[in-house]
């Protein structure tokens, strides 16, 4: 379990930087997201993987944290109002310059 866990953080870190390195600002935020999914599933592992047990710290045969869960939940939120933002800032720039090109490149 835990080697899929690593293979798909891996994936989306991988796939988040190749789509960040494009010319394009779609692709951009696109990446930052996938990014910031892999964090989230880093951070929500952190607090240990455990089969039916309750996700109280000193409950059952093998406790689990759930302050990475609640950070993760934050996590989310904010990913969420920050790609919001940035897409805002991407349209704003496409209609303002007519070209989407993350390089800042043109008139």
């Amino acid at each position: 379990m835990e080697a899929l866990i690593a293979i798909t953080i891996g994936a989306l870190t991988t796939g988040g930087v190749f789509l960040m390195l494009q010319r394009r600002t779609f692709p951009v935020v696109l990446g930052l997201s996938l990014l910031s999914y892999a964090v989230n599933i880093f951070i929500f592992i952190s607090g240990r993987i455990a089969l039916n047990a309750p996700p109280i710290i000193g409950m059952g045969p093998a406790p689990i944290d759930p302050l990475p869960q609640a950070l993760v939940l934050t996590a989310i939120v904010i990913s969420f109002g920050m790609t919001a933002v940035i897409l805002m800032l991407a349209l704003g720039s496409f209609l303002h310059r007519g070209d989407d090109s993350a390089d800042g490149g043109g008139p």
